[in-house]
């Protein structure tokens, strides 16, 4: 009896586990910005792991004032395609100011 009821609960815990989506991987919450003075705009659950160009960003006016509102950490480059040796790493919860301009970025 002992032995059966030891065998139900490990198959009813294995087909709880297979039953069970696995979450997306995505940054949670919003990566917001600034691309022009009174307009801001952003990211909302932000995949992880791939490089994002910031959509409104163009190669004569950047992004600017980032604010990570997300779980993850967010890289932000100044070229587009996660590119360049300009970049800033920022921590979950982070804003930074007008001066830091960016084209594209990364989470983890």
């Amino acid at each position: 009896m002992r032995l059966r009821n030891a065998v139900l609960a490990a198959a009813s815990a294995i087909a709880l586990v297979v039953a069970v989506p696995v979450s997306a991987n995505a940054a949670q919450g919003e990566f917001r910005y600034k691309v022009a003075p009174g307009y801001t705009s952003g990211l909302f659950n932000p995949p992880s792991g791939e490089c994002l160009d910031i959509p409104e960003a163009t190669q004569e006016q950047p992004a600017y004032a980032p604010e990570n509102l997300t779980r993850s950490t967010a890289t932000v480059y100044l070229d587009f395609g996660c590119e360049g040796d300009t970049y800033y790493v920022m921590n979950p919860g982070r804003k930074l100011g007008d001066r830091l301009k960016l084209r594209s970025v990364v989470f983890s």
